[in-house]
C-alpha cells in the first residue's frame, strides 16, 4: 500500500468481481483486497491481494473492517449469496463504511423460451415432477439437498465441486466448470434425455448456454428467482459503474 492509497474491500468470487479487481489493480489511489468465501476448492484468483475464508458473521466482519481501515466495500458476490450480502450491509452500516452491490443483470425470458418461475429451491422441488422426469439440475453445489425427497424424477446434477448436501435418490453427478457453449449443452441434454432444466437466475454469459440450448430443444426451464436486495442499498449493474463507485468512495470523494 502506498502512503496515499485507500484500502477497500471487494467481496468477489464472480467473473465480474475478477474483472473489477483487474481494472483497479494498477490504481495509485486504492489498495484493493478481494475476499473469496473459499467454498470452491480451486477458485479462480483475481489480480491483487486476496483473502480467502469467512469473517465470522456480522460481528467478525465489522471487526475486520475496523482493524484494516477499510474505506468502502463493494459486494460483487454471486446474486444468490444472500447471507454474505446481509452480513456485509449490516457490518458496513455499523461501521459507517460506504457499501454498494454490483449485480449482473438477470436473464430475461425470450421468444421460444418456456419458463416456470419459482420463488426458491423448495418450490422448484415441488414443481419439477409436474414438468418432467429427466431433470438437468444446474444450481451450483449448495441447495441440491432440496431435491433429495423427489423420488419420481431422475437428475443430472452439475456443479464445480461435489454438492454440500445429499443428492436426489435417482441422480448422476457431473463435475464441470464453465463457461459452457450452446452446442455442447445441446449435446449433453440430448445424450441424457433431459426434458426439464432447473437453474437459478444467475445472469451473465458464463452459464447462459444452458438457457439457449433449452430454447433450441424446446425444453422447459424452472427458474429460481433471486433473493431481494437489502433495503436502502445502492445497486450497480455495470462493471464501469462499480469501478467508479469504489474509486469515488474508497478515495474519500463520494457524497
Amino acid at each position: 500500500m502506498t502512503p496515499t492509497s485507500r484500502r477497500v474491500l471487494l467481496l468477489g468470487g464472480t467473473g465480474e468481481g475478477r474483472a473489477i479487481a483487474s481494472r483497479l489493480a494498477g490504481s495509485a489511489e486504492l489498495d484493493v483486497v478481494t475476499s473469496l468465501a473459499g467454498r470452491v476448492r480451486d477458485p479462480r484468483r483475481p489480480e491483487g491481494e486476496v483473502r480467502i475464508g469467512g469473517f465470522g458473521g456480522v460481528e467478525g466482519l465489522s471487526g475486520w473492517l475496523s482493524a484494516n481501515g477499510i474505506r468502502a466495500v463493494l459486494d460483487a458476490t454471486h446474486p444468490f449469496a444472500a447471507r454474505i450480502t446481509k452480513n456485509a450491509s449490516e457490518a458496513c452500516l455499523a461501521n459507517s463504511v460506504p457499501y454498494a452491490m454490483y449485480r449482473r443483470p438477470p436473464w430475461r425470458e425470450h421468444p421460444g423460451d418456456t419458463w416456470f418461475p419459482v420463488r426458491d429451491l423448495d418450490h422448484a422441488a415441488e414443481l419439477v415432477p409436474t414438468v418432467g422426469s429427466r431433470a438437468f439440475l444446474t444450481i451450483g453445489r449448495q441447495g441440491v439437498a432440496a431435491f433429495d425427497r423427489v423420488n419420481n424424477v431422475s437428475f443430472l446434477v452439475r456443479s464445480i465441486d461435489p454438492p454440500s448436501g445429499t443428492l436426489p435418490p435417482h441422480s448422476q453427478l457431473l463435475l464441470a466448470r464453465g463457461p459452457f457453449d450452446v452446442e455442447a449443452e445441446v449435446e449433453l441434454m440430448r445424450n441424457h434425455g433431459i426434458d426439464v432444466v432447473i437453474t437459478k437466475n444467475s445472469g451473465g454469459e458464463q452459464t447462459y448456454a444452458k438457457i439457449a440450448a433449452a430454447r433450441q430443444l424446446s425444453i422447459p426451464v424452472i427458474v429460481v428467482g433471486r433473493p431481494p436486495i437489502p433495503a436502502a442499498v445502492e445497486a450497480l449493474d455495470t462493471e464501469a459503474a462499480a469501478v467508479n463507485w469504489l474509486t469515488a468512495f474508497g478515495g474519500g470523494s463520494g457524497p
